[in-house]
């Protein structure tokens, strides 16, 4: 029982975390309900538990705040997550598609000299398989001038980066279509009636919907990373 609150604890954090970064005015307990799909009072009574360990700040509007304390813990959660996909697709030879769970159970290893020698082993990667920056040892994080493809221009070429969605599901459909980082992408067109998205990526043109497009994050041909 020990261990599984424990690995509970670090999803609430790395979940908030990634509301944070994705912009989320109020990180409600509502928000981190529907992201994590459970019960609201089953997270409030975690986000209590968080509160009295001082890893979060509860706020007079009800909203969550990650104290650096938290934030600091979510970022070596996310550092261990991506080193061990790095390792799973370089050295174990799995698709940048199926690693990502397995990485869910690997990142709660606890021991900091394993993942500094993993990062070492590794080469010291600045990115995972699926194109997002790993923190250093420090919990720095580099930041992406990404845009999602609903905000492109049309007629102007872009690198797949990374992906806002990260579930199992959403990269199995992106393996489907050959979507990955690095591939050029280039908006044609935007269907009016449903919002779709008819796009070139690399040498072929496909739809995509809106949602899809909304979780594929780009960067201008020729920026720099």
């Amino acid at each position: 029982m020990a261990h599984f609150a424990y690995y509970s604890e670090e999803n609430y954090l790395k979940a908030l975390y990634k509301l944070e970064q994705k912009g989320t005015r109020k990180l409600t307990n509502a928000a981190l309900s529907k992201m994590l799909d459970l019960n609201p009072a089953t997270v409030l009574e975690m986000v209590r538990k968080l509160e009295a360990r001082e890893l979060v700040s509860l706020l007079p509007d009800r909203s969550i705040q990650l104290t650096n304390t938290g934030r600091q813990k979510a970022l070596v959660i996310i550092r261990k997550h991506r080193l061990w996909e790095v390792f799973l697709v370089d050295k174990l030879h799995y698709n940048w598609n199926e690693v990502h769970e397995l990485a869910e159970q690997l990142e709660h290893i606890e021991s900091a000299d394993l993942v500094d020698r993993l990062e070492t082993f590794l080469g010291f990667p600045a990115f995972d398989p699926h194109g997002d920056p790993i923190p250093d040892k420090e919990g720095h994080l580099k930041v992406l001038q990404s845009i999602p493809v609903t905000d492109c221009t049309p007629g102007k070429n872009y690198l797949v980066q990374h992906f806002a969605e990260t579930s199992d599901a959403f990269l199995d459909y992106l393996q489907q279509v050959q979507v990955k980082p690095g591939i050029r992408l280039q908006v044609n067109g935007i269907n009016a009636f449903d919002r779709s998205f008819n796009v070139s990526v690399g040498k072929r043109n496909m739809v995509i919907s809106e949602k899809v497009a909304a979780n594929i994050l780009v960067l201008p041909e020729g920026a720099n990373q």
